[in-house]
């Protein structure tokens, strides 16, 4: 066991060695690119944005990227839902129904008592009408 262990730790020491070599080699690199001058932080660098995004329409959007929200109160209505079809539901038990997270719940639920759709009795949530 303790040449296993042995042996691991000195592979680890070797790959760090490599990837600080590597580092070296990279920010001499970037250095000589940018003529010694820092980049800024983590964002971007100082300048105007290049000419091709600026031409872009502002809507244009990139495949494979999200759309956005879905809007509607997608998440919302099947919460209500459920609600109507059990009433007495949990928010722990109508999250998981949705496969998502109840602290999500937690914002929407009120918004449907504020608008007179649900009301709470306990723990448990009722459909008003």
């Amino acid at each position: 066991m303790a040449d296993f262990v042995d042996s691991t730790v000195k592979e680890i020491e070797s790959r760090l060695r490599a990837l600080q070599d590597e580092v070296s080699r990279l920010e001499a690199a970037r250095a000589a690119l940018t003529a010694g001058s820092p980049r800024r932080g983590p964002g971007r660098p100082r300048g105007p944005r290049p000419a091709a995004a600026s031409t872009r329409a502002p809507t244009a959007r990139r495949p494979g990227r999200p759309r956005g929200r879905r809007g509607g109160n997608t998440r919302a209505n099947q919460a209500l839902e459920l609600v109507r079809g059990q009433p007495g539901i949990t928010i722990p038990q109508i999250a998981e129904a949705l496969k998502i997270e109840p602290n999500y719940l937690y914002r929407v639920m009120p918004k449907l008592v504020a608008d007179g759709q649900v009301k709470r009795e306990g723990q448990g949530w009722h459909p008003t009408s």
